[in-house]
């Protein structure tokens, strides 16, 4: 038997493999919806040639995160890609070089090593909870398999190659071949790689990948990366009910999920017992695109809900056939689990366009969602307040309101929260600071109504335009020059969830607007001797962190007024949720124990007395926290403070 003919023939039954199981896997995901307007572009197919540089930039970024995986996975996917792809340059166009035989040997070599720690990874003593097992725990043999198998023939020279030997050699790269191929196409563990490739070039937020590696500043003209797509309410758009209502791209990226578990591990949810398990929710949407049942998960399961009861077909139910109702309403959509995801899946997105088909076609959403959201269309505000009173808390403190032909530099945008007397002494120390700064500025004063944050978290996409239109059209009248707030979800709204609108804000945090005046010499704030002691630490707000990137502003002013903040284990881009996005505090889901506890017991951990924050529900959950519990304090509040 001649081993060049041996190893040839296997390339092209390899590569008809392959061919097979795009095809098989491409048949679940044009069951999807077309994907959304501009999205490629008038040549979608060139976005193939995006995919180099988002696979070795901007999805080993994330993956760099964790070393041990960082490293194992270019040995081992990047060996796996050199020795392909140089087993087809010199046997499939028939070259028979011996020096690229050589180089097959070495990038052979390299993925075999790579497998070798894929191994040590899963059979450790402290192996992660969070990794699937099951078919996963099989894949570093068949891996090893192909290298090893590629490695060997490679080694002895084809002279004095034996038959036996040859037959051997192509037999363990055959078991390999066949689970990257033949495997794949049937829902194996390598389909993640075959539709990961192709969801980085299609990818549903194309914009992530003009952003900054750590998140997206707010500063560039480019599309933000973490608004809510817009959908068409006039063109009957109300949200996914069936895997089919996906976008096909959609489909497309979770058939590229590699049940890694970092979005379990970092689900504030999932923590708390509630639920929702990120990564067993993909996995149950590629059940419904592909159709069967939920069986063959091999993973952690959703906290409270059995493996093996659920199923669905393309055109079946995901709300009690896939997926229970309160797996939705469990999220906080704080983002950790896609900020952790390697594959760059976009599970929020997913979750929203679910709860838009609870909210708008069957009006389920739970707890006390149903009489915010007739507050919001009845009154303008959450809590069914006259709108009027929102700035009662200012009165004494000469804040002026905003009037038509009267320019001011900055528009200040309290938010919902200044109902609440616990925030209103957030913004009275805002205003306080404004006023020994000199700052030209407004109020919004009874015009404001809410920005429609919680509505569109809650899949009411209906109210949130509405609001936000009423909203937009209460900003056309005034002279300003910049926005201002102490709310980041108000901010997020402004900055981010408005553009797909028409309009454009500049609007900043208000801990990063008083930097700036500390930067400029226009406040000058000392150390205050009462905090000098104390362990002081900082809580990331989501929407201010992981929702725009700015985590260093708060820490600079805490700096500033002589402040050494000791961080919490999980703090900046990947801080702890508190529970209180997503609408969450609303819906008020069950589980084993509240997310607020989970993140005062972090500043415990870390001896914090004092935990500096920047976000009115940030402070509402994390002072709702029962017992003993370090002071809460906004970082306005501090800042005011060493002023006096």
């Amino acid at each position: 038997m001649n081993p060049t003919w041996l190893i040839t023939a296997l390339l092209w039954l390899s590569m008809a493999g392959l061919v097979f199981a795009v095809a098989k896997r491409a048949a679940y995901w044009r069951v999807g919806r077309a994907a959304a307007p501009g999205s490629f572009g008038a040549f979608g197919f060139t976005k193939l040639f995006s995919i180099p540089k988002r696979y070795f930039v901007d999805l080993h970024h994330v993956v760099a995160r964790d070393p041990y995986i960082a490293k194992t996975h270019v040995a081992t996917a990047g060996g796996a890609i050199g020795a392909l792809a140089l087993v087809f340059i010199n046997y499939g166009l028939a070259i028979y070089s011996p020096w690229l035989d050589k180089l097959i040997f070495l990038a052979a070599l390299a993925m075999l090593v790579g497998v070798v720690f894929v191994w040590r990874r899963r059979h450790a003593k402290n192996v992660p909870a969070r990794l699937s097992k099951g078919p996963w725990n099989t894949l570093p043999w068949v891996l090893g398999s192909f290298a090893l198998g590629l490695v060997l023939f490679m080694l002895v020279p084809t002279g004095a190659m034996s038959g036996g030997f040859a037959v051997l050699c192509a037999l363990l790269i055959g078991v390999g071949a066949f689970a990257m191929t033949f495997g794949a196409a049937k829902g194996g563990p390598m389909k993640h790689a075959i539709a990961g490739l192709l969801h980085l070039a299609f990818h549903p937020r194309q914009e992530r990948f003009a952003a900054t590696r750590e998140g997206w500043t707010g500063n560039g003209t480019a599309t933000p990366p973490t608004a809510l797509k817009l959908p068409d309410i006039e063109q009957q758009e109300y949200g996914v009910a069936k895997p089919v209502e996906f976008r096909w791209n959609q489909l497309l990226s979770f058939d590229a999920c590699v049940q890694c578990g970092k979005c379990e591990a970092a689900c504030p949810a999932f923590a708390s017992g509630q639920p929702l398990n990120p990564k067993k929710l993909i996995q149950d949407l590629v059940v419904g695109m592909a159709g069967g049942t939920d069986a063959a998960y091999a993973g952690s399961p959703t906290p409270g809900i059995t493996v093996g009861q659920h199923s669905g077909t393309p055109n079946g139910p995901i709300v009690s056939g896939l997926i229970e109702a309160q797996t939705l309403w469990s999220c906080t959509t704080c983002r950790a689990c896609v900020q952790e995801c390697p594959m760059l899946i976009e599970h929020v997105d997913a979750i929203v366009d679910m709860r838009r088909n609870q909210t708008l076609v069957h009006g389920t959403v739970p707890g006390k969602g149903p009489e915010v959201l007739a507050n919001l269309r009845e009154t303008g505000t959450m809590g069914g307040y006259d709108k009027a009173a929102r700035y009662d808390w200012s009165v004494d403190l000469n804040a002026p309101i905003a009037q038509p032909g009267k320019p001011v530099d900055v528009l200040l945008v309290a938010g919902e929260g200044a109902f609440d007397m616990r925030y209103q002494r957030t913004l009275r120390a805002l205003v306080k600071v404004l006023n020994k700064a000199g700052v030209s500025y407004a109020v919004l004063g009874g015009q404001e109504t809410d920005t429609g944050d919680v509505a569109r978290r809650l899949g009411d996409e209906a109210t949130f335009q509405r609001m936000a239109k009423q909203m937009m059209g209460t900003l056309s009248g005034l002279s300003f020059r910049r926005i201002v707030s102490a709310d980041p979800h108000v901010m997020h709204s402004l900055r981010n969830e408005y553009r797909a609108l028409g309009t454009r804000y500049e609007v900043l945090h208000h801990t990063t607007f008083l930097a700036e005046l500390a930067a400029s010499g226009k406040i000058a704030p000392k150390a205050v001797e009462a905090l000098r002691d104390k362990r002081t630490t900082y809580h990331d707000p989501c929407y201010l962190g992981r929702y725009n990137g700015e985590t260093e502003a708060p820490r600079k002013l805490l700096k500033t007024i002589g402040i050494k903040v000791v961080e919490m284990e999980r703090n900046g881009m990947r801080g702890r949720c508190c529970g209180g996005g997503g609408g969450a505090p609303l819906t008020d889901i069950p589980g084993k124990q509240r997310i607020p506890d989970i993140r005062i017991a972090d500043a415990k951990a870390v001896g914090a007395e004092v935990v500096a924050v920047a976000c009115p529900n940030c402070t509402a959950m994390l002072e709702g926290v029962v017992g003993p519990r370090p002071e809460v304090l906004d970082v306005a509040e501090l800042v005011a403070a060493s002023l006096e």
